[in-house]
């Protein structure tokens, strides 16, 4: 990975034209009816990002493989729920819808036309790669998801938050620690402890029964961490009601699995990328036939725009 010290934005793609495309009108499309507002809703919110943030380096982080493997084999109903068929080699097919799919192809021919880094790599989520990133930066880092599992990078000292959308791109919460604790009582490491112990059914990740958010905020601020908690489950002098004690022996098995599947990787093999941001089109012949291909129109004359100036 390359150096990368002024302001780094990295985007969790894959949140962002998922959000594009259910809140873009289906009756945006291209000269031949096919729909692209997925396509000209992430190139709104890309300009929308640059224009507000002027971040000096932008990756376009991919899922290159939505449900590792090595997740599951940790926890088999991580996203079980989202396959759409399973694939004896290579990553499962996640369900997505029928008039999204066909656009993420254009998407990725667009972002690599105008030069904007576009990082995926096998085995891993775009969570990771944003991890990775995140903690290689020599300066302050800004992620945009619609996933609070990335909550858990906020780090102040660091200068590294979490622009999350709140209705469209116009209106993100800025997430730093103060917010954090405010709202879940925790740090951003600690957010990762919270979201295990609370689970997660959009992730399939079960969590401990009977132990919601508000009870595990709660068992953090009394035992620092999750290793605290387990500590004190031991402990029988350890302020634990009966019950909380006994859930939480029966969800050992399941604790000693999900740090390692909820907490986002660092150590990642990033690609050796350009990742500044870019002021012209690499290619602009090709961002040209896209354009007339997709009719592009507005959204990336804005974009080209706010990039030159």
């Amino acid at each position: 990975m390359r150096c990368v010290t002024g302001r780094l934005m990295l985007l969790d793609t894959a949140s962002l034209y998922f959000r594009a495309y259910f809140g873009v009108p289906d009756s945006v499309r291209a000269p031949d009816g096919t729909p692209v507002n997925a396509v000209r809703g992430l190139l709104d919110f890309i300009d929308r990002l640059v224009k507000d943030h002027r971040p000096d380096h932008l990756v376009a982080c991919m899922d290159a493989d939505w449900r590792p493997a090595w997740r599951v084999e940790l926890i088999p109903s991580y996203k079980a729920h989202r396959v759409a068929a399973e694939r004896p080699a290579g990553p499962d097919e996640e369900e997505v819808p029928d008039t999204l799919s066909p656009q993420v192809p254009v998407i990725e021919e667009v972002l690599d036309a105008l030069g904007i880094a576009r990082v995926g790599v096998p085995e891993y989520e775009a969570d990771d790669v944003i991890g990775t990133y995140t903690a290689r930066a020599g300066g302050p880092v800004d992620i945009v998801t619609g996933d609070r599992d990335l909550y858990q990078l906020v780090d102040d000292a660091r200068g590294v938050r979490v622009l999350y959308p709140v209705k469209g791109v116009g209106t993100l919460q800025v997430t730093d620690e103060a917010f954090l604790r405010e709202k879940y009582g925790v740090d951003g490491p600690g957010y990762a402890d919270l979201a295990l112990l609370r689970g997660d059914p959009s992730d399939g990740l079960p969590g401990v029964p009977g132990i919601g958010e508000k009870t595990a905020a709660k068992l953090l601020a009394q035992f620092g961490d999750l290793a605290g908690i387990l500590a004190a489950a031991d402990d029988p002098a350890a302020k634990l009601t009966p019950t909380q004690r006994r859930r939480l022996h029966e969800a050992r098995p399941y604790l000693a699995v999900a740090p390692t599947v909820v907490r986002v990787a660092a150590d990642v093999p990033l690609p050796d990328v350009d990742t500044a941001l870019p002021h012209t089109p690499r290619d602009p012949a090709a961002l040209g036939a896209l354009t007339a291909r997709w009719g592009l129109g507005g959204s990336l004359e804005r974009l080209l725009a706010t990039l030159s100036s």
